[in-house]
């Protein structure tokens, strides 16, 4: 079952909704169309994997009880085959079900019932958060990025001194042996300093869309990178926790 149900623009976000409960998927389509997005509706775990496939959406509304493959399942599946944002729906409360389904690669859960503006929020954030990807990878495409760290090569934070060109970090003069990917996290922390990062974003803009892992290896490596950079790793105050987000560079 597909719905088009809205074109009315010249670039238009195409929008998944897999739920089997008839009227809920009728209010999500009327909602999102109001929104002019397009529209396209399976209700079950089969159908919408094959229209996830077929038609490769901008952002998924997956519910986790469907007929035929549950949402856990497809979410799973796709998870290896796109890296579409996923938004999963539940009516069930335990806290279990909604790390289970982040851990397996949903973007997002929002228990039922919801407040349909809160979800319409949600799906905005993602697809934003979307373009600014593209923007970047488009930014990178033609040359920007490489401008950009030629002309700022290096970072100075008190006594911690980044230079990306080198790749070297320094503190009081001394080196600190970052792994690559340490090195990577830092530098998209430090370019952002001040600005509340979520884990899901930091997995994205530094292990990239086809990292198959889930938001505990950012918190791994962050443990790590503040016992490189911290004068207390316990009383971290370079890289300060924002509870509910993510992490905050504070230099």
């Amino acid at each position: 079952m597909v719905m088009d149900l809205s074109k009315t623009r010249e670039t238009v976000n195409k929008i998944l909704v897999v739920e089997d409960d008839t009227t809920l998927l009728e209010l999500l389509k009327y909602n999102l169309a109001r929104q002019e997005y397009e529209v396209l509706a399976a209700e079950d775990g089969r159908a919408g994997l094959q229209l996830a496939r077929t038609e490769r959406p901008d952002l998924i509304i997956l519910d986790v009880m469907l007929p035929f493959l549950d949402g856990f399942e497809v979410c799973r599946i796709l998870r290896k085959e796109m890296s579409v944002p996923i938004l999963m729906l539940t009516a069930r409360t335990e806290e279990i079900d909604k790390i289970v389904g982040l851990e397996i690669g949903a973007d997002d859960y929002i228990t039922k019932p919801f407040s349909m503006r809160e979800l319409m929020a949600r799906v905005k954030a993602h697809l934003r958060r979307i373009e600014l990807i593209r923007e970047d990878h488009a930014a990178e495409r033609n040359g920007k990025v490489s401008q950009q760290i030629k002309t700022v090569s290096t970072l100075s934070f008190g006594n911690m001194i980044i230079d990306e060109n080198r790749r070297e970090v320094t503190i009081d003069g001394k080196p600190i042996r970052l792994k690559p990917k340490e090195f990577e996290l830092l530098i998209f922390l430090a370019r952002n300093k001040g600005l509340a990062l979520s884990r899901t974003l930091i997995l994205e803009r530094v292990w990239g869309w086809t990292y198959d892992g889930n938001s505990r290896t950012v918190d791994v490596h962050v443990r790590w990178l503040r016992e490189k950079i911290e004068p207390d790793s316990s009383k971290a105050t370079r890289i300060v926790t924002v509870r509910g987000v993510g992490y905050r560079f504070e230099g």
